[in-house]
């Protein structure tokens, strides 16, 4: 799914216009990955959660556009530590600029998301709430990105309740985030921004989940990215370990010889990759998926209106997206 066209444009020329400033190359490289895609649902969301409640795309731009910076900057960091060098079909950001003006890229992007808050025309209250939100995320991100390394290098297969852990920070705290602040723009209680608060957790938690099924199993010529890929590269995912929680020994020790393997000849690969479908695994994340999505939905119960179909558009197509 892509935002509608006229809300992302408009986000993006946004930020863009908060993105320039001297030394040039330093405003160029932060807004590189910006300019070549993203479907902007965090902004999204921080919009419509905003107008559930009874505020307006206007009250909600400078929050949404500080969202979107934050998640930017979480993007180039992690791209530096993942050594990563395609993103959005473009070169990552030090790929493409070097390591050192990259770093200071994701800098400006953190620092101008809390800049735009401050100098917005928001009150001290809600000026305070929209900083503490966001500081809250930017936590909650570091802390599940230092969960997922640990992860990773770690030789134990974690279990599927410390990967929900991991996701629910490194990924699901900022659509937490963006529904939030949404509330908190519209001028919501406390119970509001809470529901909204659950909302996006739930349905970042989704999000992540049917990410990593596509990423094991999905259509190449859709991903772009060749079948098994995070199988080869050691992704402990909820659709491997589920794999490897219910796959005969022979199986199992099958799967295990091509995770994390680079160099493993692409007919065992796909002969692993052909196990794990056999195994159904996507009939049992997808019902582990549908549980969070159930929540998600259960926190607008009590919410009407176009936008809440809106926010429910969203989860529906996060949960039902098959590649």
């Amino acid at each position: 799914m892509s935002v509608p066209e006229q809300s992302a444009g408009t986000v993006t020329r946004y930020l863009l216009s908060c993105l320039d400033g001297e030394p040039g190359d330093l405003y160029v490289a932060a807004s590189h990955l910006i300019k070549n895609g993203g479907k902007r649902l965090r902004p999204y969301m921080v919009m419509k959660s905003c107008q559930l409640l009874g505020g307006s795309t206007e009250d909600a731009m400078p929050a949404a556009a500080a969202v979107e910076m934050i998640h930017n900057f979480s993007l180039v960091h992690d791209d530096i530590m993942d050594n990563d060098e395609i993103r959005h079909g473009v070169p990552t950001t030090h790929n493409k600029f070097g390591v050192p003006l990259a770093i200071l890229a994701g800098d400006i992007l953190f620092s101008k998301a809390y800049q735009l808050i401050a100098d917005s025309d928001y009150t001290g209250m809600v000026t305070a709430q929209l900083t503490s939100r966001l500081a809250g995320g930017c936590v909650e991100i570091c802390e599940g990105q230092q969960m997922d390394i640990v992860m990773a290098r770690d030789a134990r297969i974690p279990t599927q309740q410390e990967y929900i852990e991991m996701i629910s920070k490194k990924t699901a705290a900022l659509f937490d985030v963006s529904c939030a602040v949404g509330a908190v723009c519209a001028g919501a209680g406390a119970e509001e921004i809470s529901q909204m608060s659950s909302f996006g957790r739930n349905l970042g938690i989704v999000f992540q989940i049917t990410d990593d099924l596509i990423g094991v199993m999905g259509d190449p010529k859709v991903t772009k990215k060749p079948v098994g890929n995070d199988l080869r590269e050691g992704k402990k995912s909820l659709p491997i370990l589920v794999a490897l929680e219910t796959a005969s020994q022979d199986k199992r020790s099958a799967i295990l010889e091509c995770f994390g393997r680079s160099d493993v000849p692409r007919p065992k690969l796909d002969s692993a990759v052909e196990m794990i479908r056999d195994l159904g695994i996507n009939d049992t994340v997808l019902s582990l998926a549908d549980g969070y999505a159930k929540t998600a939905r259960s926190a607008l119960e009590s919410h009407t209106g176009a936008a809440k179909d809106d926010l429910l558009f969203l989860l529906d197509f996060v949960m039902e997206r098959k590649l």
